[in-house]
């Protein structure tokens, strides 16, 4: 298993794992909207132009394949951590975000949770720092990891 940043080549493969973890992990949960928009958030082109901006994009490669994914918005703030569905509760999770800390410019990183991921990121250390949101459609628990010192300065 081997930690890089997403390239384009990565784009469709990326865009699909998070669409079948969604699918099966959250839609359920959501309204028509939340599903839209989520939809449009994890579409192909909207990661392209992402990958622009000052976001940060690894993947967890194995063999070739592309098994999940995770993008670091501005150096705080988790925006997408996907596994693919049958690849998860393997570490790949974990892998990804200790990449993605390694290269965070803040001394607490933030996430707006899915409900159905709080304990996973409650297991990588994140806490829950305030009421569950919702913004167009999507229903989240914002949670943060203050990150120590010692690995703050290792990264920057």
């Amino acid at each position: 298993m081997i930690i890089r940043k997403m390239e384009e080549k990565d784009l469709e493969a990326v865009s699909a794992i998070c669409m079948d973890s969604f699918s099966q992990s959250v839609a359920g949960t959501l309204s028509d909207e939340g599903i839209t928009t989520f939809s449009n958030i994890a579409a192909r082109d909207a990661f392209l132009d992402r990958m622009k901006g000052d976001n940060l994009m690894l993947v967890a490669e194995n063999s070739e394949n592309v098994e999940g994914v995770i993008e670091l918005k501005e150096g705080r703030h988790i925006a997408m951590l996907f596994i693919r569905p049958e690849s998860q509760k393997s570490g790949i999770g974990r892998k990804l975000l200790i990449s993605a800390l390694n290269h965070a410019k803040v001394e607490t990183v933030t996430v707006s949770a899915s409900l159905s991921s709080v304990t996973a990121y409650e297991n990588y250390g994140f806490e829950c720092s305030s009421e569950v949101g919702e913004s167009a459609g999507l229903v989240y628990q914002p949670m943060e990891l203050k990150l120590n010192k010692a690995m703050h300065a290792t990264s920057a």
